[in-house]
């Protein structure tokens, strides 16, 4: 992920690392933030459906069918 992209769309969490909140292998919504981006920092949506930064190397970007998108968003 970098600047041009802002993080916008959804990751699988690879390290939680000093973040007991996030869980490896689940994946989380990504709100764009190009602040946050410049830092290498990502903006997640948690299961409280708030948001918050997290480094941007405890992620990989993950490509979702408009299926599977819909459902996550409509849940998240």
């Amino acid at each position: 992920m970098n600047g041009k992209n802002s993080g916008a769309g959804f990751v699988i969490c690879i390290e939680n690392r000093d973040c007991p909140d996030l869980e490896k292998r689940k994946v989380y919504r990504v709100l764009p933030d190009r602040d946050a981006d410049k830092e290498g920092f990502l903006r997640i949506v948690d299961e409280s459906g708030e948001d918050y930064l997290y480094p941007r190397s405890y992620f990989m970007p993950v490509r979702l069918t408009n299926r599977a998108r819909e459902a996550l968003v409509a849940t998240g």
